[in-house]
């Protein structure tokens, strides 16, 4: 089934009107929320519940091998997924829309969301796990706007704000934050000689010393970065050590950075520090024209996961994460 480009932008022209106006009512709520909640661990109550872990800020010195490289950098505190964002958990995201579009108001419309705000994901014309599995396995092949739609999505749902991690949180927290003396990643990591050709349930091998799984291996994960090569060196450029929250927005639609190893990578791969940049070949198999802006039929090794900023930021940075024109994709 192929939803066609009118179709699709007819639906993301909504997002940033009714957004603007829902996000303005989610804000009401936000410091009422942030006051009460406490920075521990905590379940974000829908359907399929999602697993939330704090993460301490500090510095760090961002990508560093060990010796005296990389540039030091402070991070903020964050909460992050204890894992990689399931099928059963972006399926959800997808029913929401759905039933949202023949008349029903979704769950979150206490809050001022409408049911015509999130665009219509298209279905993909193949099995998206490519027979690997689904319950308990990490979602994969979505483009970068379907995994931001997916925190759009949460953040109409809940009340509260999330996102795809930044670079530097992700390597932060791929690292152990600050109490980590250094991480055993091959313990922690599902790569090539022992993910038996494909991706593997999610919290199946070691969690890091926060008690977050799979950040070095089994799928690669979206960031909200706009990807550089030289990204260390531009992250440099940006000031005095240490950069507060290095953070580089998109104008383009690639590329988009991608951080960690996957099932199809070599075990010398799994690294903090492994990035890849988004492509438009991972399309390559898509037959639709205009091809999908929601998968990435190429790209069986990509997954996400999510973040919340234990700091609230304002209404006009939030809108910053999310895409608002359909030219951005």
């Amino acid at each position: 089934m192929r939803i066609s480009f009118r179709y699709q932008r007819k639906y993301l022209s909504t997002i940033a009107i009714g957004f603007i106006a829902s996000l303005s009512i989610i804000l009401l709520s936000f410091n009422h929320v942030q006051a009460q909640q406490s920075f521990q661990s905590y379940s974000v109550e829908v359907e399929e519940p999602i697993e939330m872990v704090p993460v301490e800020g500090g510095t760090m010195m961002l990508g560093s091998d060990g010796s005296s490289n990389g540039v030091e950098v402070q991070v903020d505190s964050f909460w992050m997924g204890k894992y990689e964002i399931t099928w059963q958990q972006y399926h959800q995201f997808s029913r929401d829309v759905m039933s949202s579009l023949t008349g029903q108001n979704l769950p979150g419309a206490k809050i001022g969301v409408a049911a015509d705000v999130i665009s219509l994901p298209s279905p993909p014309y193949v099995d998206m796990s490519f027979g690997m599995g689904t319950e308990g396995f990490p979602a994969i092949s979505m483009t970068h706007y379907a995994a931001s739609m997916f925190t759009k999505w949460l953040t109409a749902k809940t009340g509260e704000f999330y996102r795809l991690p930044t670079e530097a949180e992700w390597e932060y927290a791929c690292r152990g934050g600050i109490s980590s003396s250094g991480e055993d990643l091959v313990s922690q990591a599902w790569y090539k000689a022992n993910s038996d050709r494909g991706y593997q349930e999610v919290g199946t091998k070691q969690a890091n010393s926060l008690g977050i799984y799979d950040l070095s291996g089994n799928v690669a994960e979206w960031t909200t970065d706009k990807y550089f090569e030289n990204y260390y060196e531009k992250v440099k450029d940006l000031g005095d050590e240490p950069i507060q929250n290095p953070w580089f927005q998109p104008t383009e639609l690639y590329p988009r950075a991608v951080r960690g190893a996957s099932w199809m990578d070599e075990e010398g791969e799994v690294s903090c520090t492994k990035r890849r940049a988004s492509n438009s070949n991972w399309k390559m198999l898509d037959p639709q024209l205009p091809k999908s802006l929601w998968w990435h039929t190429s790209a069986q090794f990509l997954g996400f996961r999510i973040v919340r900023p234990l700091n609230q930021p304002s209404e006009e940075e939030m809108q910053q994460y999310w895409p608002e024109e359909i030219q951005d994709y």
